[in-house]
Order: C-alpha cells, then sequence, then structure tokens
C-alpha cells in the first residue's frame, strides 16, 4: 500500500497532527494529551503493525515511535515505511539510548532519536524542528500585517508609503515573524530559523534586535505591530 509522501497543504505549526506509535497505553496517552494541550492532533496505535497501517492511509506532519513494539517492532516499521517511498519525519523514542542504538535508529531511517526518559518540552522542540524542515517550500513572496509589506525577492520593507530599511538580520528576523504573523514565536524558533542555532547562547541578542526592528518599523506609527508576549515570546499582528 502506497505511504503518503507529502506533507498536507494546510500544514501550520500550531495544528500538527501526529502519530504516536507506543505499546505502554499510559505513557501513550499521556503524550497525546500533552500535544492536544500544545494545539495538535495526536493519534495513538500501539503494536507496529497498527501504526503502519495508520501510517499508511493518514497524513500526518511527525510520527512519533517506539523501538520495542509488539507484532512489528518500531525499526521495522520505519524501514517498511521507508522502502514505500514515505518521506513523513520520524522522532523515535526508546529506552535503549547508547551511541550504537541511536545510530542503528538513524540508519533504519528515522529522522531524530530521544532516549527515555524525556522531557516533554524537548520532544515538542523536536517534533516542531522535523516538522519545519519537511514543510512545503515557501512560495509567498510578500506578506502584509496592516500596512507593512515585506517583499521576499525585491528584499524590500515598507510601512505606508515610507521605505523602511533594515540589516539582513533585521529582514531575516521581520521575514520570521510576519511569516507566523499572529502566532507567537519563541525564542527558540527564533534561534532556530533567524539565528540557526540549536542552542539557547544565553546572550539577549534576541532582545536587541527586536529592539532595534521595533524601533524601525513602530516607532514612528500610530499603530504598533511587534508585541512582547511576556513569558512567550513575540508576535507581529495589527490589533486595530
Amino acid at each position: 500500500m502506497p505511504l503518503s509522501h507529502n506533507p498536507r497543504s494546510a500544514f501550520s505549526l500550531s495544528n500538527m497532527r501526529i502519530l504516536i506509535i507506543e505499546d505502554d497505553q499510559e505513557a501513550a496517552s499521556y503524550l497525546a494529551k500533552a500535544l492536544s494541550e500544545a494545539g495538535h492532533v495526536a493519534d495513538q496505535a500501539n503494536d507496529g503493525d497498527t501504526g503502519f497501517n495508520m501510517a499508511a492511509t493518514g497524513s500526518y506532519d511527525v510520527l512519533v515511535v517506539d523501538r520495542m513494539l509488539p507484532k512489528r517492532d518500531g525499526l521495522s516499521v520505519i524501514a517498511s515505511m521507508r522502502a514505500e517511498g514515505s518521506t513523513t519525519p520520524i522522532l523515535i523514542l526508546s529506552a535503549l539510548g547508547q551511541v550504537d542504538d541511536r545510530v542503528t535508529g538513524l540508519r533504519a531511517g528515522g529522522d531524530d532519536y530521544l532516549p527515555k526518559p524525556y522531557a516533554f518540552s524537548e520532544l515538542l522542540a523536536r517534533v516542531e524542528v522535523l516538522a519545519r524542515r519537511n514543510a512545503p517550500q515557501e512560495s509567498v513572496t510578500v506578506y502584509n500585517v496592516a500596512d507593512l509589506e515585506l517583499n521576499r525577492l525585491a528584499r524590500t520593507v515598507r510601512r505606508g508609503d515610507q521605505s523602511i530599511s533594515l540589516q539582513p538580520r533585521e529582514f531575516r528576523l521581520l521575514e520570521f515573524l510576519m511569516k507566523n504573523a499572529g502566532t507567537v514565536v519563541t525564542r527558540t524558533m527564533l534561534l532556530e530559523n533567524v539565528w540557526d542555532y540549536h542552542f539557547d547562547p544565553q546572550t539577549n541578542v534576541i532582545d536587541v534586535h527586536i529592539s532595534r526592528l521595533r524601533s524601525k518599523i513602530d516607532k514612528d506609527f500610530e499603530r504598533p505591530l511587534l508585541q512582547t508576549v511576556r513569558g512567550a515570546g513575540y508576535v507581529i499582528r495589527d490589533d486595530g
């Protein structure tokens, strides 16, 4: 049975479909509940055969697969999916966390490997990274929020009839914020997508650039668009 190759056309990091293939029903239910509370849809399969069939017939943004499963082990599920041509990102969960175990899982076709026990915040961050990596290529060339316009191809920014000059990093920051307009983006998301960091350097680099960007796109205008959401991150939106 052919597996789905393409991500969903309506892909959004705030509404992903995730399949959890895990035989520990308590652990699977906990994970599904946590993902649901984070704004996603999570389906469950409790053995390898069921998981493979659900992956074959469903359209998922990410699969979370335990290695040790009844009926068909996780690595067999993954290898079969890849043999069928599936490109759906897969995060492997396993109590087997040695280097050789991780290498085996990745070589079987997994995209990432997270040893148990794990922190949900780390699992969610890894799932989001995998989903973004597999998202459809950006086809939008112009973003608009209220009277603010960013042209990706021309590399220009305007607000109303005023041209705004941005440094390259400021442009990337604004582009990412406008691409996710109306959605709060976290520091981790900005570090990964604007600075290409996969760790927090524990500096105020984001705060400095946000401040500079805000002074350029908001300072001389009546309605501010770039907002700080305390304890969560930043969002660009029109509250007018």
